[in-house]
């Protein structure tokens, strides 16, 4: 039954994630606001509500680790895995104000989520900033889209709206009950894929915080797989790549900001994830500016890069979870091997970009 209930939740939400970017498109015309910010804003806090779900249950029932690995892993996952799958369905586009602005901001918030967590506890102080961050960043954002007036977005806007219907009250009304009924459904998809995988996870003996970056934080996940894959192979492939973005900064401003705010004490850290996990989230963020910055498009070959990336990074938690030290060493060898590859890759791209030849 567990592993039917895992099937269910999958099913249901991919059911919800082609709702909410149906609507979410629409609504995006309706309102004449870019889907770039729909993609940063409503698709992204969407499907993120299944990490603050589960983080804020987790914390309260006496579970941190699960918490916090939820947030650290669903990051890694999100950049790793959904921008890797995503590639290779089509090569993304990716606008500049992702480069300019949003990739710098997700940078600088993880350096401070990892600032806040070294002493071992994110406090309520500092999840309330994180969370009043949130509030700003989204205003901000909604304010620029209605001033745009730089002549390639408004052609952009153009392209993307030019066969969209006028926008009324009625087909407005149906685009927001569109989104709604999709981002329950991936709440409820959400749900039961969690709860069926973290019974499978304990049955097989791993711990609270290996179950919250990889199982849970693949569940949680699986709102933007579905959400991003669909958009992609619609070619909305500005929310497919800004739902990843804004869907990390929500988790670290949102899920880990309300969750300290309303724990008494705030949120403990483990000092393996300050060691290891939230070092690995930090580089990850990191690397998303040369992967999109170079062409400003993510390749399908970076895709596979990335999706490498994540298999040897879940392999190494696996290893070290079960005390495999010669599978530990062999990871690192490999993670070693291919990162001066990846570097070397996108070195080349770099120095063919400007000299104007095709990357």
């Amino acid at each position: 039954m567990t592993w039917l209930w895992l099937a269910v939740g999958l099913a249901v939400l991919t059911a919800g994630a082609e709702v909410l970017v149906r609507g979410a498109v629409g609504l995006a015309a309706a309102a004449r606001i870019s889907p770039l910010v729909i993609g940063l804003t409503v698709v992204a806090f969407g499907t993120s509500a299944p990490e603050l779900v589960v983080s804020l249950r987790a914390t309260l029932t006496g579970q941190p680790e699960i918490a916090v690995g939820n947030v650290v892993g669903s990051n890694i996952f999100n950049v790793l895995v959904i921008l890797g799958l995503s590639a290779l369905i089509v090569p993304l586009r990716v606008a500049q104000q992702l480069v300019r602005l949003d990739v710098p901001l997700l940078i600088v918030t993880s350096l401070v989520v990892y600032r806040m967590c070294r002493d071992g506890r994110l406090d309520q102080l500092e999840g309330g900033v994180l969370a009043a961050a949130l509030v700003a960043y989204t205003v901000w954002l909604v304010w620029k889209s209605r001033r745009e007036n730089s002549a390639a977005v408004l052609g952009e806007y153009a392209t993307e709206f030019s066969e969209q219907a006028p926008a009324t009250p009625g087909r407005m009304l149906l685009f927001l009950v569109m989104v709604a009924a999709g981002l329950g459904m991936l709440v409820l998809g959400a749900d039961l894929f969690v709860g069926s995988a973290v019974t499978i996870a304990r049955g097989w003996g791993m711990s609270e915080l290996v179950i919250g970056l990889t199982l849970v934080a693949a569940g949680t996940s699986m709102p933007e797989v579905a959400t991003s894959l669909v958009a992609a192979f619609k070619g909305e492939r500005d929310i497919a790549v800004g739902n990843v973005v804004g869907s990390n900064l929500f988790n670290l401003m949102c899920v880990l900001g309300l969750t300290g705010l309303v724990t008494p004490g705030g949120i403990p850290v483990g000092a393996e994830a300050v060691a290891q996990d939230l070092p690995v989230m930090v580089l990850v963020a990191v690397a998303c500016l040369p992967v999109f910055l170079i062409g400003h498009a993510i390749e399908r070959w970076e895709g596979i890069v990335l999706l490498a990336f994540y298999g040897l990074y879940t392999a190494a938690l696996i290893c070290e979870a079960q005390g495999r030290e010669q599978g530990l060493q062999l990871v690192t060898t490999a993670a070693w091997v291919l990162g001066p590859l990846a570097v070397a890759a996108y070195g080349a791209t770099l120095v063919r970009q400007l000299r104007g030849r095709p990357a």
